[in-house]
């Protein structure tokens, strides 16, 4: 099968390349998918579970990739809840060869049903994104009717589904990005935007929950808005100054099949929308690692293309 491997951490984006690997293996409780469509984030080059196994042993060539919509072509051993032929999204494990393939072997608990009129593009934005704001804001942050939440990064993949719902939730949505994000941000349902490149982020008001994916500055300057008793969460990184009377979370995705399905019904029902800014074949997904200024939304690989009768 083809798929996207990366053989040197020092070479980062530019080493990553298209070649030739075996189908994978499904291992007790696995199912292999045929992939459709994949999701990446472009920092996990720098991850250490991209180079290595569970154990700590080196497992390159890897392939980078963790979100993935596509069909079910074979169960593991002892694998029980979906069947051959079904469509699924889901995580790959960080551990593992990840899904920039046709094929990825898969927990099949990481997995779950995609419905038939949500496209697989769209399926492939929504498992990091989704679960990442999902328990951002109501896992970790608490996040209720009637509070209010700043939520840096509100045009982004992760930030701009935090926007939503929180919106849903009947939360008051403050919402920052660069200029450039005004209309995407308030476009998505935020009541307030401010602009980290024109406005003062120190003169906004407080809030109850401030949910950052940005990291490092703005983070730092983030947990003065923390009102008392509030919550700062972060998935960029631990923070280094909390709110002075507040809590500070700092968490990593986890994935959770429950969730993924409320996710996907919502998008079914028109309630969410993923933001996906760009598609982009297999081969091409070395070019879309590269860095360069960020844009809204996500960029997703369509690995079976369109007009394939598989697609």
């Amino acid at each position: 099968m083809q798929a996207i491997t990366v053989h040197d951490r020092a070479a980062g984006a530019s080493g990553l390349a298209l070649t030739e690997l075996p189908y994978p293996h499904a291992a007790e409780n696995d199912v292999v998918v045929r992939v459709h469509a994949a999701g990446f984030t472009r920092g996990e080059l720098s991850w250490p579970a991209t180079w290595t196994d569970r154990a700590g042993r080196d497992r390159t060539p890897s392939v980078p990739g963790h979100e993935l919509s596509g069909v079910v072509a074979e169960l593991g051993y002892g694998t029980t809840g979906l069947t051959v032929g079904q469509r699924v999204f889901g995580l790959a494990d960080w551990t593992r060869d990840g899904s920039l393939a046709e094929y990825t072997a898969v927990e099949a608990r990481n997995l779950a049903p995609l419905p038939a009129d949500i496209d697989h593009t769209v399926a492939a934005a929504l498992p990091i994104s989704g679960l990442t704001a999902w328990q951002g804001l109501f896992d970790h942050g608490r996040l209720t009717t009637g509070q209010t939440v700043l939520i840096h990064g509100a045009a982004g993949g992760v930030g701009s589904i935090a926007v939503q719902l929180a919106r849903e939730v009947g939360a008051r949505v403050i919402a920052t990005g660069r200029s450039a994000d005004r209309a995407t941000a308030l476009g998505l349902g935020a009541d307030v935007f401010v602009d980290l490149e024109r406005d003062r982020l120190e003169d906004t008001e407080e809030v109850d929950v401030l949910f950052d994916v940005i990291g490092g500055e703005i983070l730092d300057r983030s947990a003065a808005l923390v009102r008392p008793g509030g919550t700062l969460v972060t998935a960029a990184a631990p923070p280094t100054v909390r709110p002075e009377n507040g809590r500070a979370v700092f968490f990593v995705v986890e994935p959770d099949r429950h969730v993924l399905a409320d996710l996907a019904r919502r998008v079914r029902e028109g309630r969410l929308k993923p933001t996906v800014n760009e598609v982009r074949p297999l081969a091409e997904a070395p070019v879309a690692f590269a860095p360069g200024r960020p844009r809204p939304g996500r960029t997703i690989i369509r690995v079976v293309p369109d007009g394939d009768p598989a697609a």
